[in-house]
């Protein structure tokens, strides 16, 4: 492969490697949000959960105690759906490393590539160099003689 199909590919693999970054940190934003989320669910019923409890020792019907009750279920409903999406928002971010890290590896394997490409051609340009001079030091000796 030429340099400049290395480098392109480089740039390719890199560009790629960039994306794969930006979707691992959307993945882990959205995992934090879930978290977010259930801490406050669970804070909210447990605030509702102290009202119910200050509402019974105070005298409540039954009407308004089983609303209470079934709000707090639909805030365990909640919780639950959030655990779930928390849950599936884990697995894409650890699917999203994978990703960026088998990209990154990628990349480190062209710019090994690359690097190895680059010593080769040095290498070659060091031995038309030093051809150059060994046939310009003949032709220096040759002309002595004469």
């Amino acid at each position: 492969m030429s340099m400049k199909q290395l480098d392109t590919l480089l740039k390719f693999e890199k560009d790629k490697e960039q994306q794969a970054g930006q979707k691992l940190k959307e993945a882990e934003y959205e995992y934090q949000q879930n978290i977010s989320r259930l801490n406050g669910v669970a804070e909210y019923r447990l605030e509702y959960m102290k009202r119910l409890n200050q509402r019974t020792i105070e005298g409540i019907d039954s009407a308004t105690y089983s609303q209470y009750l079934a709000f707090i279920d639909k805030l365990d409903h909640a919780a639950d759906q959030v655990r779930i999406a928390k849950t599936q928002a884990k697995a894409l971010v650890e699917q999203c490393k994978g990703l960026w890290m088998t990209q990154m590896r990628k990349v480190k394997a062209v710019e090994h590539l690359r690097d190895k490409q680059l010593q080769k051609i040095v290498k070659k340009e060091l031995r038309a160099e030093q051809k150059m001079f060994d046939e310009i030091s003949s032709l220096q000796f040759i002309r002595r003689d004469l």
